[in-house]
């Protein structure tokens, strides 16, 4: 019995070393991953929020993403780390300019508006004094209409001596 099992054990293994050297990897050099519209604004941000009174919030971390609808817009989300806003804006890939005007806020209640936003690459530093691009722009809710807040801040690194 220990024969005929040491048998099938070899022979399997056989078949799986045969089945594996003869897979095919010639297509991987043809793959291209397709880029999104807005993949030269999409990110994670950290970002500080002011007002007129000063800071209120410092270093909150969004997320920029493609809405892969084909129509020029994005995501922006903040995970209720910020203000509590996530929809849609508008944006301008060529100038790197993004906007909205009542966009229902799908983490919270109302709607929000968003002007002035823009990236600019290469223009920031983060924590650790690399140069990654900078965000800004200033938002207005519903549920507070006049308060006007202002958005500045910088594109998340990866490098770990730059996390908040």
């Amino acid at each position: 019995m220990k024969i005929k099992n040491n048998i099938n054990k070899t022979l399997f293994g056989i078949f799986t070393i045969t089945l594996l050297a003869s897979c095919d990897n010639s297509g991987y050099d043809d793959y291209k991953p397709e880029l999104t519209p807005s993949v030269e604004m999409n990110g994670e941000w950290y970002i500080d929020i002011s007002d007129a009174n000063g800071l209120q919030v410092e270093h909150a971390k969004h997320i920029t993403y493609d809405s892969n609808l084909g129509n020029n817009t994005m995501y922006i989300n903040d995970n209720k780390t910020g203000w509590y806003v996530k929809g849609k804006v508008t944006v301008d890939t060529k100038n790197l300019t993004f906007s909205t005007t009542n966009e229902p806020n799908l983490i919270d209640s109302g709607t929000f508006t968003i002007t002035e936003g823009k990236i600019l690459k290469g223009a920031a530093h983060s924590k650790a004094g690399n140069v990654t691009d900078s965000i800004y722009f200033k938002g207005e809710f519903s549920y507070d209409p006049g308060h006007i807040l202002t958005f500045s801040g910088h594109k998340r690194t990866g490098f770990l001596e730059d996390n908040y």
